[in-house]
Protein backbone atom coordinates (compact mmCIF):
# COMPACT_ATOMS: atom_id res chain seq x y z
CA UNK A 1 0.00 0.00 0.00
CA UNK A 2 2.88 2.37 0.90
CA UNK A 3 4.50 1.57 -2.44
CA UNK A 4 1.33 2.56 -4.33
CA UNK A 5 1.15 5.90 -2.52
CA UNK A 6 4.77 6.56 -3.40
CA UNK A 7 4.23 5.77 -7.07
CA UNK A 8 1.18 8.10 -7.18
CA UNK A 9 3.20 10.90 -5.59
CA UNK A 10 5.97 10.51 -8.16
CA UNK A 11 3.45 10.65 -11.04
CA UNK A 12 1.96 13.90 -9.70
CA UNK A 13 5.43 15.41 -9.33
CA UNK A 14 6.47 14.47 -12.88
CA UNK A 15 3.29 15.96 -14.30
CA UNK A 16 3.90 19.25 -12.49
CA UNK A 17 7.40 19.52 -13.91
CA UNK A 18 6.10 18.91 -17.48
CA UNK A 19 3.43 21.60 -17.05
CA UNK A 20 6.02 24.11 -15.84
CA UNK A 21 8.33 23.33 -18.83
CA UNK A 22 5.50 23.79 -21.43
CA UNK A 23 4.32 27.14 -20.09
CA UNK A 24 7.62 28.84 -19.23
CA UNK A 25 9.51 31.11 -21.69
CA UNK A 26 12.19 29.38 -23.75
CA UNK A 27 15.77 30.31 -23.23
CA UNK A 28 16.80 32.90 -25.86
CA UNK A 29 19.90 32.02 -27.87
CA UNK A 30 22.24 34.40 -29.84
CA UNK A 31 20.81 35.47 -33.39
CA UNK A 32 22.77 34.24 -36.45
CA UNK A 33 23.85 36.27 -39.60
CA UNK A 34 21.18 36.66 -42.37
CA UNK A 35 21.90 34.75 -45.60
CA UNK A 36 22.50 36.43 -49.01
CA UNK A 37 19.67 36.89 -51.57
CA UNK A 38 19.50 34.31 -54.30
CA UNK A 39 20.12 35.09 -58.03
CA UNK A 40 17.02 36.21 -60.05
CA UNK A 41 15.62 33.66 -62.47
CA UNK A 42 15.68 34.17 -66.31
CA UNK A 43 12.70 36.10 -67.77
CA UNK A 44 10.24 33.99 -69.73
CA UNK A 45 9.75 34.44 -73.54
CA UNK A 46 6.95 36.86 -74.56
CA UNK A 47 3.94 35.17 -76.17
CA UNK A 48 3.04 35.84 -79.81
CA UNK A 49 0.34 38.47 -80.30
CA UNK A 50 -2.97 37.00 -81.44
CA UNK A 51 -4.53 37.91 -84.78
CA UNK A 52 -6.96 40.84 -84.64
CA UNK A 53 -10.22 39.11 -85.43
CA UNK A 54 -11.91 42.34 -86.51
CA UNK A 55 -9.22 43.77 -88.80
CA UNK A 56 -10.43 42.05 -91.98
CA UNK A 57 -14.04 42.95 -91.16
CA UNK A 58 -13.32 46.63 -90.56
CA UNK A 59 -11.66 46.88 -93.95
CA UNK A 60 -15.21 46.93 -95.36
CA UNK A 61 -17.56 47.25 -92.40
CA UNK A 62 -16.66 50.78 -91.34
CA UNK A 63 -18.18 54.18 -92.05
CA UNK A 64 -14.98 55.40 -93.65
CA UNK A 65 -15.22 52.60 -96.20
CA UNK A 66 -18.95 52.63 -96.76
CA UNK A 67 -19.67 56.37 -96.99
CA UNK A 68 -17.92 56.75 -100.39
CA UNK A 69 -19.84 53.69 -101.60
CA UNK A 70 -23.18 55.28 -100.70
CA UNK A 71 -22.21 58.52 -102.48
CA UNK A 72 -21.09 56.60 -105.56
CA UNK A 73 -24.19 54.41 -105.63
CA UNK A 74 -26.42 57.49 -105.74
CA UNK A 75 -25.01 58.12 -109.25
CA UNK A 76 -25.93 54.64 -110.47
CA UNK A 77 -28.93 53.69 -112.58
CA UNK A 78 -29.50 51.13 -109.85
CA UNK A 79 -29.55 53.86 -107.20
CA UNK A 80 -32.20 54.41 -104.58
CA UNK A 81 -33.85 57.27 -106.48
CA UNK A 82 -35.93 55.36 -109.07
CA UNK A 83 -35.67 58.18 -111.64
CA UNK A 84 -32.29 58.44 -113.38
CA UNK A 85 -30.82 59.94 -116.52
CA UNK A 86 -29.04 57.59 -118.89
CA UNK A 87 -25.71 59.29 -119.66
CA UNK A 88 -25.49 57.55 -123.00
CA UNK A 89 -28.91 58.49 -124.38
CA UNK A 90 -30.02 61.31 -122.11
CA UNK A 91 -33.27 59.44 -121.48
CA UNK A 92 -34.88 59.54 -118.05
CA UNK A 93 -35.28 56.00 -116.76
CA UNK A 94 -37.57 54.93 -113.96
CA UNK A 95 -36.17 51.61 -112.80
CA UNK A 96 -39.19 51.00 -110.56
CA UNK A 97 -41.91 51.33 -113.19
CA UNK A 98 -42.41 47.57 -113.35
CA UNK A 99 -42.07 46.55 -109.73
CA UNK A 100 -45.67 45.35 -109.51
CA UNK A 101 -45.43 43.01 -112.49
CA UNK A 102 -44.70 39.45 -111.56
CA UNK A 103 -42.69 38.79 -114.73
CA UNK A 104 -40.37 41.74 -114.03
CA UNK A 105 -40.00 41.40 -110.27
CA UNK A 106 -36.90 39.21 -110.29
CA UNK A 107 -34.77 42.14 -111.40
CA UNK A 108 -36.86 45.25 -110.69
CA UNK A 109 -37.56 44.55 -107.01
CA UNK A 110 -35.28 43.75 -104.12
CA UNK A 111 -37.43 40.92 -102.78
CA UNK A 112 -37.89 39.48 -106.26
CA UNK A 113 -34.15 39.29 -106.85
CA UNK A 114 -33.56 37.63 -103.48
CA UNK A 115 -36.19 34.99 -104.24
CA UNK A 116 -34.83 34.46 -107.74
CA UNK A 117 -31.21 33.79 -106.78
CA UNK A 118 -32.35 31.64 -103.84
CA UNK A 119 -34.36 29.45 -106.21
CA UNK A 120 -37.74 30.35 -104.75
CA UNK A 121 -40.80 30.98 -106.95
CA UNK A 122 -41.18 34.60 -108.02
CA UNK A 123 -44.30 36.18 -106.57
CA UNK A 124 -46.87 35.76 -109.37
CA UNK A 125 -49.80 37.94 -110.31
CA UNK A 126 -49.28 41.47 -109.01
CA UNK A 127 -45.65 40.81 -108.13
CA UNK A 128 -44.14 42.43 -105.04
CA UNK A 129 -46.02 45.34 -103.46
CA UNK A 130 -44.64 48.81 -102.92
CA UNK A 131 -42.94 49.15 -99.58
CA UNK A 132 -42.76 52.42 -97.66
CA UNK A 133 -39.59 51.24 -95.94
CA UNK A 134 -37.82 51.82 -99.26
CA UNK A 135 -37.04 55.28 -100.64
CA UNK A 136 -39.97 56.70 -102.64
CA UNK A 137 -42.08 53.73 -101.50
CA UNK A 138 -40.60 51.56 -104.25
CA UNK A 139 -38.61 48.37 -103.88
CA UNK A 140 -35.57 49.83 -105.58
CA UNK A 141 -32.31 47.91 -105.75
CA UNK A 142 -30.35 48.54 -102.55
CA UNK A 143 -27.21 47.21 -100.85
CA UNK A 144 -29.04 44.20 -99.40
CA UNK A 145 -30.44 43.27 -102.81
CA UNK A 146 -27.04 42.17 -104.07
CA UNK A 147 -25.22 41.59 -100.76
CA UNK A 148 -26.16 39.11 -98.06
CA UNK A 149 -23.56 37.14 -96.10
CA UNK A 150 -20.12 35.73 -96.84
CA UNK A 151 -19.86 32.16 -97.98
CA UNK A 152 -16.47 31.90 -96.27
CA UNK A 153 -14.21 34.15 -94.24
CA UNK A 154 -11.02 32.57 -95.57
CA UNK A 155 -10.54 35.27 -98.19
CA UNK A 156 -6.85 34.49 -98.64
CA UNK A 157 -7.64 30.96 -99.81
CA UNK A 158 -11.15 31.28 -101.26
CA UNK A 159 -11.07 34.84 -102.58
CA UNK A 160 -13.21 37.78 -101.56
CA UNK A 161 -16.86 37.12 -102.39
CA UNK A 162 -18.03 40.52 -101.05
CA UNK A 163 -21.05 38.71 -99.60
CA UNK A 164 -22.69 38.78 -103.03
CA UNK A 165 -25.83 36.71 -103.39
CA UNK A 166 -24.54 35.05 -106.54
CA UNK A 167 -21.02 34.43 -107.84
CA UNK A 168 -21.81 31.08 -109.46
CA UNK A 169 -22.13 30.48 -113.22
CA UNK A 170 -25.50 31.65 -114.55
CA UNK A 171 -27.92 29.46 -116.49
CA UNK A 172 -29.63 31.85 -118.93
CA UNK A 173 -33.39 32.20 -118.72
CA UNK A 174 -33.54 32.40 -122.52
CA UNK A 175 -33.32 28.63 -122.94
CA UNK A 176 -32.62 27.26 -119.47
CA UNK A 177 -29.49 25.44 -120.66
CA UNK A 178 -26.87 27.95 -121.84
CA UNK A 179 -24.36 28.79 -119.09
CA UNK A 180 -22.37 32.01 -118.85
CA UNK A 181 -19.50 32.11 -116.37
CA UNK A 182 -17.37 35.21 -115.83
CA UNK A 183 -15.64 33.38 -112.97
CA UNK A 184 -16.56 35.34 -109.90
CA UNK A 185 -18.27 38.54 -108.86
CA UNK A 186 -19.37 39.53 -112.39
CA UNK A 187 -21.77 36.58 -112.37
CA UNK A 188 -23.92 38.60 -109.99
CA UNK A 189 -24.39 41.12 -112.83
CA UNK A 190 -25.20 38.44 -115.39
CA UNK A 191 -28.09 37.25 -113.22
CA UNK A 192 -30.12 40.22 -114.49
CA UNK A 193 -28.17 41.55 -117.46
CA UNK A 194 -29.30 38.81 -119.82
CA UNK A 195 -32.08 38.52 -122.40
CA UNK A 196 -35.51 37.32 -121.35
CA UNK A 197 -37.04 34.29 -123.05
CA UNK A 198 -39.95 36.19 -124.61
CA UNK A 199 -39.08 35.68 -128.28
CA UNK A 200 -37.35 33.02 -130.35
CA UNK A 201 -34.28 34.22 -132.24
CA UNK A 202 -35.15 34.11 -135.97
CA UNK A 203 -33.37 31.31 -137.83
CA UNK A 204 -33.79 29.02 -140.84
CA UNK A 205 -35.20 30.15 -144.21
CA UNK A 206 -38.95 30.54 -143.64
CA UNK A 207 -40.74 33.83 -143.09
CA UNK A 208 -40.89 34.95 -139.46
CA UNK A 209 -43.78 36.63 -137.64
CA UNK A 210 -42.99 39.49 -135.24
CA UNK A 211 -45.82 39.60 -132.74
CA UNK A 212 -45.00 42.63 -130.59
CA UNK A 213 -43.62 46.16 -130.60
CA UNK A 214 -41.23 44.92 -127.89
CA UNK A 215 -39.66 42.25 -130.08
CA UNK A 216 -36.01 41.68 -129.21
CA UNK A 217 -33.91 40.58 -126.23
CA UNK A 218 -35.45 43.03 -123.74
CA UNK A 219 -33.08 45.37 -121.85
CA UNK A 220 -30.31 43.06 -120.74
CA UNK A 221 -28.12 41.53 -123.47
CA UNK A 222 -24.86 42.96 -122.07
CA UNK A 223 -23.59 39.61 -120.78
CA UNK A 224 -24.51 37.69 -123.92
CA UNK A 225 -22.91 40.29 -126.22
CA UNK A 226 -19.71 40.05 -124.14
CA UNK A 227 -19.93 36.26 -124.40
CA UNK A 228 -20.61 36.46 -128.16
CA UNK A 229 -23.93 34.62 -128.19
CA UNK A 230 -27.69 35.01 -128.81
CA UNK A 231 -27.44 37.22 -131.86
CA UNK A 232 -28.89 36.12 -135.20
CA UNK A 233 -25.63 35.11 -136.85
CA UNK A 234 -26.35 35.92 -140.50
CA UNK A 235 -23.68 34.65 -142.88
CA UNK A 236 -21.65 37.43 -144.46
CA UNK A 237 -18.23 38.91 -145.07
CA UNK A 238 -17.52 39.59 -141.39
CA UNK A 239 -16.37 36.60 -139.36
CA UNK A 240 -17.93 35.99 -135.95
CA UNK A 241 -15.30 35.93 -133.19
CA UNK A 242 -16.35 32.77 -131.37
CA UNK A 243 -17.89 32.17 -127.98
CA UNK A 244 -16.68 33.04 -124.51
CA UNK A 245 -13.12 32.56 -123.39
CA UNK A 246 -12.44 30.50 -126.53
CA UNK A 247 -13.53 33.35 -128.79
CA UNK A 248 -11.63 36.28 -130.26
CA UNK A 249 -12.99 39.03 -128.04
CA UNK A 250 -10.09 40.58 -126.13
CA UNK A 251 -12.55 42.08 -123.64
CA UNK A 252 -13.60 38.56 -122.71
CA UNK A 253 -10.39 36.58 -123.07
CA UNK A 254 -7.93 39.23 -121.91
CA UNK A 255 -5.30 41.31 -123.66
CA UNK A 256 -1.73 41.68 -122.43
CA UNK A 257 -2.61 39.31 -119.62
CA UNK A 258 -5.49 41.49 -118.42
CA UNK A 259 -9.01 40.03 -118.76
CA UNK A 260 -12.02 42.32 -118.67
CA UNK A 261 -15.37 41.67 -117.08
CA UNK A 262 -18.34 43.59 -115.72
CA UNK A 263 -16.67 44.52 -112.45
CA UNK A 264 -13.25 45.42 -113.79
CA UNK A 265 -14.67 47.92 -116.32
CA UNK A 266 -17.72 49.26 -114.50
CA UNK A 267 -16.46 49.29 -110.91
CA UNK A 268 -12.80 50.17 -111.30
CA UNK A 269 -10.87 53.04 -109.74
CA UNK A 270 -12.81 56.25 -110.29
CA UNK A 271 -11.53 58.97 -112.60
CA UNK A 272 -13.19 61.95 -110.94
CA UNK A 273 -15.73 60.52 -108.46
CA UNK A 274 -18.43 60.35 -111.15
CA UNK A 275 -17.57 56.94 -112.57
CA UNK A 276 -16.37 53.51 -111.49
CA UNK A 277 -16.86 52.15 -107.98
CA UNK A 278 -20.57 51.65 -107.19
CA UNK A 279 -21.72 54.22 -109.77
CA UNK A 280 -21.15 51.40 -112.28
CA UNK A 281 -20.44 53.93 -115.01
CA UNK A 282 -17.39 52.61 -116.92
CA UNK A 283 -14.19 54.28 -115.85
CA UNK A 284 -11.51 55.33 -118.32
CA UNK A 285 -8.90 54.07 -115.87
CA UNK A 286 -9.98 50.52 -116.68
CA UNK A 287 -9.61 51.11 -120.41
CA UNK A 288 -6.23 52.86 -120.55
CA UNK A 289 -4.48 49.79 -119.21
CA UNK A 290 -4.74 48.48 -122.76
CA UNK A 291 -5.95 51.52 -124.74
CA UNK A 292 -2.95 53.70 -123.98
CA UNK A 293 -4.01 56.34 -126.51
CA UNK A 294 -7.35 56.87 -124.78
CA UNK A 295 -10.58 55.01 -124.11
CA UNK A 296 -12.77 54.52 -127.21
CA UNK A 297 -16.43 55.44 -126.87
CA UNK A 298 -17.56 53.16 -129.69
CA UNK A 299 -16.39 50.57 -132.18
CA UNK A 300 -15.10 52.04 -135.45
CA UNK A 301 -18.02 52.88 -137.78
CA UNK A 302 -20.55 51.62 -135.23
CA UNK A 303 -22.82 54.69 -135.29
CA UNK A 304 -22.80 54.92 -139.09
CA UNK A 305 -23.56 51.22 -139.55
CA UNK A 306 -26.18 51.28 -136.78
CA UNK A 307 -28.05 54.13 -138.51
CA UNK A 308 -27.69 52.48 -141.92
CA UNK A 309 -29.26 49.27 -140.65
CA UNK A 310 -32.04 51.22 -138.94
CA UNK A 311 -32.89 52.93 -142.23
CA UNK A 312 -33.04 49.61 -144.06
CA UNK A 313 -35.36 48.14 -141.41
CA UNK A 314 -37.66 51.17 -141.52
CA UNK A 315 -37.83 50.73 -145.29
CA UNK A 316 -38.61 47.03 -144.81
CA UNK A 317 -41.45 47.97 -142.43
CA UNK A 318 -40.22 46.09 -139.34
CA UNK A 319 -39.04 49.18 -137.41
CA UNK A 320 -40.40 52.63 -136.65
CA UNK A 321 -38.45 55.88 -136.44
CA UNK A 322 -38.62 55.65 -132.65
CA UNK A 323 -37.03 52.20 -132.70
CA UNK A 324 -40.11 50.11 -131.89
CA UNK A 325 -40.69 46.94 -133.86
CA UNK A 326 -43.77 46.53 -136.04
CA UNK A 327 -45.85 43.37 -135.81
CA UNK A 328 -46.12 41.41 -139.04
CA UNK A 329 -44.66 38.57 -141.09
CA UNK A 330 -41.30 39.25 -142.74
CA UNK A 331 -38.62 37.48 -144.76
CA UNK A 332 -36.19 35.72 -142.45
CA UNK A 333 -33.35 38.14 -143.29
CA UNK A 334 -35.47 41.12 -142.20
CA UNK A 335 -36.48 39.41 -138.95
CA UNK A 336 -32.87 38.44 -138.17
CA UNK A 337 -31.56 41.92 -138.95
CA UNK A 338 -34.30 43.42 -136.77
CA UNK A 339 -33.28 41.15 -133.90
CA UNK A 340 -29.64 42.16 -134.30
CA UNK A 341 -30.44 45.89 -134.37
CA UNK A 342 -32.56 45.59 -131.22
CA UNK A 343 -29.86 43.54 -129.51
CA UNK A 344 -27.20 46.20 -130.13
CA UNK A 345 -29.63 48.99 -129.21
CA UNK A 346 -30.40 47.32 -125.87
CA UNK A 347 -26.73 46.52 -125.21
CA UNK A 348 -25.97 50.28 -125.05
CA UNK A 349 -22.19 49.87 -125.30
CA UNK A 350 -21.84 51.06 -128.93
CA UNK A 351 -20.24 47.71 -129.63
CA UNK A 352 -17.54 48.07 -126.98
CA UNK A 353 -18.59 44.96 -125.04
CA UNK A 354 -17.58 42.80 -128.00
CA UNK A 355 -16.26 44.86 -130.96
CA UNK A 356 -15.84 42.03 -133.45
CA UNK A 357 -19.19 40.46 -132.66
CA UNK A 358 -21.01 43.81 -132.86
CA UNK A 359 -19.34 44.61 -136.19
CA UNK A 360 -20.26 41.20 -137.64
CA UNK A 361 -23.91 41.50 -136.53
CA UNK A 362 -24.21 44.96 -138.09
CA UNK A 363 -22.33 44.52 -141.36
CA UNK A 364 -23.70 41.07 -142.15
CA UNK A 365 -27.25 42.30 -141.43
CA UNK A 366 -26.76 45.25 -143.77
CA UNK A 367 -25.43 43.02 -146.52
CA UNK A 368 -28.37 40.63 -146.15
CA UNK A 369 -30.86 43.48 -146.63
CA UNK A 370 -28.98 45.16 -149.49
Amino acid sequence: MKNLKLIGFLIILASSLMFIQCTSDPIQGEQGIAGENGIDGIDGIDGIDGVDSTASCLACHSDSHRDPIYASYDLSLHGLDPLHTDRGTGDEINTSDYTNRGSCAQCHTSDGYKDYVAGYPINPGDGYPDDLSYPFGKQTISCKTCHSEHRTFDFETDGQDFALRNIDPVVLVYDGTTVVDFEGTSNNCTTCHQPRNSYVIPSGVDDYTITSSRFGPHHGPQSTILEGILGANIAGSEAYPGIGADGDNSHRTGLNGVASNCVSCHMGTTTDDTDGLHSMWPTKNACTTCHTNGAPTEVTDFTADFETLKGLLIAAGSLTESGSTVSGTYPIAVAQATWNWKTLQEDKSNGVHNPKYAKALLKNSIQALQ
